[in-house]
């Protein structure tokens, strides 16, 4: 039995009456960029994610540039990062001129650890970008709390973590502002590239409208020097269609990431992930670990079962930050991470012969 890692068909098999409802909706109102798709999209989105305004971008890299942007973050700045993410996160800050400041995950969340962020903050630190990796949140709490009593700001990446919840409050408003990608891997994923920043700050939110769109709000008049980053309508319109079953498909992802939970616990090298109980996860990725983790690939490999490693390089060891002249060992968790995690599926549209398939294998061969 073939057993994809994520099914990117299978979500327009099942909403392809709504899809193309909506792809003809756009094609014949003859408007593309910034019309009443986008607009409708962004209340709604706002909505879900508990917050006043939602801007959509072109994508979630884009997010988190005009963020960082919108807060004036610039050369000589630093912001806090996970040293254990992707790299979009880092190059966030980057292309500001800022310097990203590495901080080692919680060995049981793999998220950043509120515990090692204060010994980093320097004079010249002006925020914390948490990551809610793998689709669970960072703790959150305890990370306001430092950036409160150090005047930061807190960025929430939450790229991975479209409708998970952190003590009964959804992501993307428990900081002063997030940024989301749609990338179409995502749990809320567009049919190409796209993103959105929200945020319940209107001033902010202004700003980063502005940086959208070339720096203005009337055609040839530019009030300050922006950027081209905009979701087009014919995405928003997907994506409104998608948004009405999101909250369905990650019951679908918890219901999966139950059964593994509670199957795969019995092999005893395996590293299953572990939800604090204030995280409402919504499973982007299940990732586990396993000091042979080639073996697990191998063994799924040959049964057709398809994974995927999520990272195999942190970002301190990849060419692009070379220039820092980080080493190994200089983020030893990350690194270790980096060699032993691997994701196996858990895509929504998965069947129960899916799952069972690979809960046998790994319980017969790991």
């Amino acid at each position: 039995m073939k057993v994809p890692f994520l099914d990117l068909k299978a979500p327009y098999l099942e909403l392809k009456e709504e899809l193309d409802a909506a792809y003809r909706r756009v094609m014949e109102s003859g408007w593309y960029i910034l019309g009443g798709e986008v607009e409708a999209f962004e209340v709604e989105f706002a909505a879900y994610c508990e917050t006043k305004y939602c801007i959509s971008v072109g994508n979630g890299l884009d997010a988190l540039h005009l963020i960082l942007r919108a807060m004036e973050i610039s050369a000589d700045d630093e912001v806090i990062v996970p040293a254990n993410t992707y790299i979009a996160t880092w190059l966030a800050v980057s292309y500001t001129g800022a310097k990203p400041v590495p901080v080692e995950p919680d060995e049981k969340s793999y998220n950043i650890n509120p515990s090692l962020i204060e010994a980093t903050i320097t004079e010249h630190t002006k925020a914390i970008l948490a990551v809610h990796l793998y689709g669970q949140p960072a703790d959150m709490d305890a990370i306001n709390e430092i950036a409160k009593r150090y005047n930061l700001k807190v960025i929430e990446d939450a790229a991975q973590a479209h409708g998970a919840r952190y003590k009964g409050r959804r992501v993307g408003s428990l900081g002063d502002v997030a940024g989301f990608s749609f990338y179409p891997t995502k749990n809320l994923g567009a049919i190409g590239d796209g993103g959105a920043v929200t945020t319940n700050n209107g001033d902010l939110a202004d700003k980063i409208r502005l940086l959208r769109n070339y720096g203005s709000r009337v055609k040839y008049e530019n009030e300050i020097q922006g950027y081209n980053s905009r979701l087009d309508e014919l995405q928003a319109a997907f994506l409104r269609v998608k948004l009405s079953k999101l909250d369905q498909w990650n019951a679908r992802r918890t219901q999966i990431a139950k059964q593994y939970l509670e199957k795969l616990i019995k092999i005893s090298d395996l590293t299953l992930p572990l939800v604090p109980n204030w995280a409402e996860p919504v499973w982007h990725l299940f990732v586990v670990r396993h000091p042979k983790r080639y073996t697990i690939e191998q063994h799924l490999s040959k049964a057709g079962i398809s994974t995927l490693i999520h990272y195999p390089i942190p970002p301190h060891l990849s060419g692009a930050y070379a220039m820092n002249k980080w080493e190994v060992s200089n983020f030893p968790l990350s690194e270790q991470l980096s060699q032993e995690v691997i994701s196996i599926p858990i895509g929504p549209h998965l069947n129960s012969q899916h799952i069972q398939a690979v809960i046998k294998i790994l319980l017969e061969n790991i």
